[in-house]
């Protein structure tokens, strides 16, 4: 049966109707907190920074409320609370309890109702079975070329082969079909819903063999466009023609160019395209990137291979980007980085699912009820939104609300691994030049939705697996990756229902603002989206884009879950807004201890990767338990 939204507000009304918060649900006898009543992944709608993560850390950071810190007893002890059970969080404690012992006492705090931060798992009913999707962290990015020895040491652990991760990925499936990668030209732009099958460009981060993607030459491919002669013309040549666009510059002057000019000034001043073909690249960087060409510098371009930059005889590209670039991106669980979470989560807490691999991961019945248990060494309390963090002689009091009390607990140690922007507010005595620097890193938002359709066949007659969109909201729309793995089986059949992995990023293209003000801007419109926007984008995209091979959105959608994330990937360098050096002196300010507090997650490195998240887990446990960083070696 399929899922619904009705499904998910019946779910809501049950929780209601039984007078229960998802925090008292949890802490409810096993026989109550089963999977029916309360169990996160299976719920659709608007998910990610869900209604109820939030408010009551805008209401601290951008409101300035004043909440009773002081009154509230301290109610229980732990040797170390960790603010924020995203991936570094995880990896903090799993990393402070190997070094200290199975006996430690930890607590793991989480604004969400679901552990892993981005590393969201949705789980779909069909009738052919459940269908698993990600909602936020994605994949292991090149973990053999760009993987420390800490985080590799750390999946070894966990049970994690990278190997068998990549068996695991049917890397010429949708090859075997004879399908490819497209392009939706939508009619509201381009005066007509047309999807061009055949792009033979490799991407960055690519899933597909490069001699497998079922490219047409660049002439017949762009000779469909529904674009003018003369540029359809110019878009073949700048694909097909190596050509100097920066003549008279030495190899040194050029890459300062190129670091300081946007891709979109590149093909409009150097390369002389008009704004029509332009327009065609406008959100080629937004899933890599998470900002569009206007606000990408020709040399992160570059690393996302776009044309008209390999005839100039640039140096080499550094190891990490040709990396991306050349490895296989397939090192995929069926729900992304969730079961990394996951396999985390089951190590600090084994009563919560059986199990002891990566294999078994995949389909392991997690219990809720069990992360918060009084027995447990080991507590994840959800729905609970740390507010102050301050060191007390020689502990640490963490003060939370969960409902409508502020909750207190003492600590050891603390790791705060939520967001850079919202510590300052958390833990105020930290040095004010510190809370500058952690305010830099001002995350871009993104929604990962994924949508569960009745069959694939439409893509079938299209002839493509994964279409993207200059223009239309949706920059990406892809049948899911197939990887079966631990008795999960990818849906094989085009006559059965499969989930489709859609990628918005709002930017303001054209706009002239820096990525961090077009973050602002865009987080800011994506909180004020309610879920019945969001459907109707994602309806209206793909009637479009499919309409034409027989889709009828009314029939042909089962399920549909948003996964709204205003605080998305990590901020980057950008060569064109930010100095080097000085970046680098703000992300070692910012993640500076604060006595017996240290901070740990992605953005302590200004890196939206996995195995960032984890490095900067292992510097923060070793400050806290060395007084010092600890080299990457041996974790």
């Amino acid at each position: 049966m399929a899922i619904t939204r009705r499904d998910f507000l019946n779910g809501v009304a049950i929780s209601i109707a039984a007078g229960l918060t998802p925090m008292q649900i949890l802490r409810a006898s096993p026989q109550t907190a089963n999977k029916t009543l309360y169990y996160p992944p299976a719920i659709t709608g608007l998910r990610g920074n869900h209604p109820g993560s939030f408010e009551y850390a805008h209401q601290l950071g951008r409101d300035g409320k004043a909440f009773d810190f002081g009154s509230a007893p301290v109610e229980e002890e732990f040797d170390l609370v960790v603010v924020g059970a995203g991936i570094s969080g995880l990896a903090a404690a799993c990393f402070w309890q190997q070094m200290k012992g199975r006996q430690q006492r930890i607590l793991l705090l989480d604004n969400h109702d679901d552990f892993g931060g981005h590393a969201k798992r949705n789980e779909f009913s069909s009738e052919n079975g459940m269908i698993l999707g990600y909602g936020g962290s994605e994949s292991l990015q090149s973990p053999r070329s760009n993987f420390s020895p800490v985080a590799l040491g750390l999946l070894q652990k966990l049970g994690v082969s990278i190997d068998n991760l990549e068996k695991a990925f049917d890397k010429t499936f949708y090859p075997d079909l004879n399908l490819s990668r497209g392009v939706y030209f939508d009619r509201k732009n381009f005066g007509v819903d047309k999807v061009v099958s055949g792009d033979p460009g490799r991407v960055v981060a690519d899933d597909i063999p490069r001699d497998r993607l079922n490219g047409r030459s660049y002439e017949a491919f762009i000779g469909d466009f529904p674009l003018p002669e003369s540029d359809r013309q110019a878009l073949i040549a700048l694909h097909t023609v190596n050509k100097d666009y920066l003549p008279g510059m030495s190899q040194e002057e050029k890459v300062d160019w190129l670091d300081k000019h946007s891709y979109s000034q590149f093909l409009r001043e150097k390369v002389g395209l008009s704004e029509m073909a332009i327009r065609y690249f406008q959100q080629a960087t937004n899933d890599f990137q998470a900002v569009g060409i206007d606000a990408t510098s020709c040399s992160d371009a570059r690393i996302c291979d776009l044309p008209g930059l390999n005839g100039m005889n640039l140096p080499p590209l550094d190891e990490e980007s040709q990396a991306d670039l050349d490895d296989p991106y397939v090192f995929h669980f069926p729900d992304g980085n969730a079961s990394l979470a996951r396999l985390m989560v089951r190590h600090l807490i084994p009563a919560v699912a059986p199990g002891n691999d990566m294999n078994d991961i995949v389909m392991a019945q997690f219990d809720y009820s069990q992360l918060d248990r009084p027995e447990s060494p080991v507590k994840l309390r959800l729905s609970s939104t740390g507010l102050h963090v301050a060191n007390v002689g020689d502990k640490v009091e963490v003060s939370y609300i969960n409902g409508v009390n502020v909750s207190k607990v003492r600590a050891g140690q603390v790791v705060m691994a939520g967001y850079n922007m919202m510590i300052p507010y958390l833990v105020p005595e930290m040095p004010q030049a510190q809370q500058e620097a952690l305010k830099q890193n001002v995350k871009s938002p993104l929604v990962y939705s994924n949508v569960v359709i009745r069959n694939w066949q439409p893509f079938i007659k299209l002839g493509v697996h994964e279409v993207y969109s200059p223009t239309a909201p949706y920059s990406r729309v892809k049948l899911d990756y197939p990887v079966s793995m631990g008795g999960y089986q990818h849906p094989r059949d085009p006559n059965q229902p499969i989930g489709l992995h859609m990628v918005y990023v709002p930017t303001l293209a054209g706009s002239g603002l820096s990525p961090r003000e077009q973050s602002r801007k865009g987080r800011a419109l994506l909180l004020g989206t309610p879920f019945e926007v969001h459907e109707q984008m994602i309806r209206e995209q793909l009637q479009g884009m499919l309409g034409a091979a027989g889709f009828d959105h009314q029939r042909d959608i089962q399920a549909i879950t948003v996964n709204r994330w205003s605080h998305g990937y990590s901020y980057f360098l950008n060569g064109m807004f930010d100095d080097e050096d000085e970046a680098k002196k703000i992300i070692e300010t910012a993640r500076q201890p604060i006595g017996k507090i240290v901070i740990a997650n992605s953005d302590s490195d200004w890196s939206p990767y996995a195995n960032s998240a984890i490095d900067q887990a292992w510097r923060a446990v070793n400050e806290l338990a060395y007084g010092k960083v600890a080299a990457k070696e041996g974790a």
